[in-house]
């Protein structure tokens, strides 16, 4: 995908990373150079331990509660959709994880026919067990390889249900390939669950191993709402992301509405004093 030269009318940013100024000294703008931004290869990683048949807080047309399971293939497709009708070229795969990766779709394709049927093939392990992303790691790195020979960049997505057991992994030979991540699902903290610690664990391995700027999202509210607001932000292109700690987006509707109504007040209170 090629970015035509952006000229603004704005005064630049001050400081030795400015941009340089349109018309050279003096002018009134300045300039972005092009850039080519890759066409995406993303892996989605899902989690079939038992944990993912925890029960939402919203349920489905036939009245039983949605699963994590269930919102997650449905977050999924909306993304697929999404990213696709932002750039129909990218391209996706999916794999599974139980105690280690395996795949379930291993072709990568442009097709939501594609998708569908890889949501279709997840089964969950009922068996408890510690989860292992070195296998994850490695097939990422493998392809993430060929995916840079063909001027394309590579993505995984994983999403994590497991609040009692972080996950374990070894670093590829070859670091910092592919751009990590993280959607956690979890319960709330207790006497059998440490998803503080299993979130820390995730956040070291995205540093450790991602391209570009990973992002991290977290919710134990059992709201599909907040799962499908996250997997929004993560539509985002990793060659066009700030650190996440600067991200204010979605904002709060309710923050909104109050700042709306709070300045419409100053208005009237204006007026009246006039």
């Amino acid at each position: 995908m090629d970015v035509t030269e952006v000229r603004s009318v704005n005064p630049p940013p001050r400081g030795p990373q400015s941009p340089a100024r349109h018309g050279g000294v003096g002018g009134g703008g300045y300039t972005f150079p092009p850039a080519r931004f890759s066409n995406e290869d993303i892996l989605f990683c899902i989690d079939v331990g038992p944990e993912t048949m925890v029960e939402m807080k919203v349920n489905g047309p036939n009245g039983r509660p949605f699963t994590r399971l269930d919102s997650i293939k449905q977050a999924i497709l909306l993304f697929v959709h999404a990213k696709l009708t932002i750039n129909p070229d990218h391209r996706f795969a999916f794999a599974a994880l139980s105690k280690s990766t395996y795949w379930l779709r291993k072709e990568f394709s442009s097709e939501v026919d594609s998708a569908s049927a890889a949501m279709r093939g997840i089964s969950v392990d009922p068996s408890p067990s510690h989860a292992d992303l070195t296998q994850l790691f490695r097939v990422a790195t493998h392809e993430a390889k060929k995916s840079r020979a063909q001027n394309r960049i590579f993505r995984v997505i994983l999403l994590y249900c497991r609040s009692s057991t972080p996950p374990q992994y070894q670093l590829p030979s070859t670091p910092k390939l592919f751009t990590l991540d993280v959607m956690y699902l979890h319960d709330k903290p207790g006497p059998d669950n440490c998803p503080q610690m299993v979130f820390d664990t995730l956040v070291e391995a995205l540093e450790r191993v991602s391209e570009f700027e990973g992002y991290i999202f977290e919710s134990g509210q059992g709201l599909t709402r907040s799962l499908f607001r996250h997997m929004c932000v993560l539509l985002s292109h990793p060659q066009q992301r700030c650190i996440q700690d600067e991200v204010d987006l979605p904002k709060s509707l309710t923050k909104k509405s109050s700042l709306a109504d709070s300045a419409q007040g100053d208005d009237n209170v204006g007026s009246s004093s006039q």
